[in-house]
């Protein structure tokens, strides 16, 4: 639903945006899989991890699978207009990307771990796509809320490259910056994939495993 003569490839200036509102998405009060909240607050201590890797259904999917994983959710970030709707972000003109939330208990796994999961997940060498999904809403990222995180997200970002480069892949275009709002999505596309077991993933991986020195947790 891109607007007509727009480059589906190019983020819409803020100027252009489309203005949104000031209320949020109403989303249930509990996870379908894991009975845990998906709004805050969260448990003390607990971690976060915010990344987009193209279609949010089959991404949050892969987090929720993920040992320690406490709670997910998906929604939208990195763009201009507040609260927007999924129809908004489609079109382009919000300059949001589709991602995942992902709440995950330090006692059972790690960042370092889940930035694994992203990795080896999606292809991120696609630039404002993955597989057929073509737009800027699909672009792959992580948002990082502390400069701990972000030292990890570019660590690992390096690391990888350095397989995808001797496995004969291009160069990652994953962008890596500082999370801003995190406007989460209708409810309809919270857990879409239990809601709807033969829905529609997208995701596509390289096979390439991503060697991050990861402290396995007992």
């Amino acid at each position: 639903m891109a607007l007509f003569g727009r480059n589906k490839s190019e983020i819409v200036d803020p100027a252009d945006a489309l203005p949104g509102r000031s209320e949020s998405m109403p989303v249930a009060d509990a996870h379908l899989l894991t009975d845990n909240p998906m709004l805050p607050p969260y448990p003390d201590g607990f971690g976060q991890i915010i990344v987009a890797m193209g279609c949010f259904w089959g991404a949050e999917r892969k987090f929720w699978e993920a040992p320690g994983v406490w709670s997910t959710a998906v929604g939208y970030i990195a763009g201009h207009t507040p609260n927007p709707t999924y129809q908004e972000v489609c079109s382009g003109r919000t300059g949001h990307t589709e991602a995942v939330l992902a709440i995950f208990d330090p006692n059972l796994t790690s960042y370092e771990a889940l930035l694994r999961v992203f990795w080896e997940s999606h292809n991120p060498t696609q630039g404002m796509r993955q597989g057929n999904d073509v737009g800027t809403q699909y672009r792959s990222g992580i948002y990082w809320q502390s400069e701990t995180e972000r030292d990890l997200a570019v660590a690992s970002r390096d690391t990888f490259q350095r397989a995808l480069s001797a496995a004969g892949h291009g160069k990652i275009t994953s962008e890596i910056i500082k999370a801003d709002t995190f406007y989460f999505a209708e409810d309809f596309h919270q857990q879409y994939l239990i809601k709807n077991p033969m829905g529609y993933c997208g995701l596509g991986g390289t096979g390439v495993s991503c060697p991050v020195g990861v402290a396995h947790v007992d």
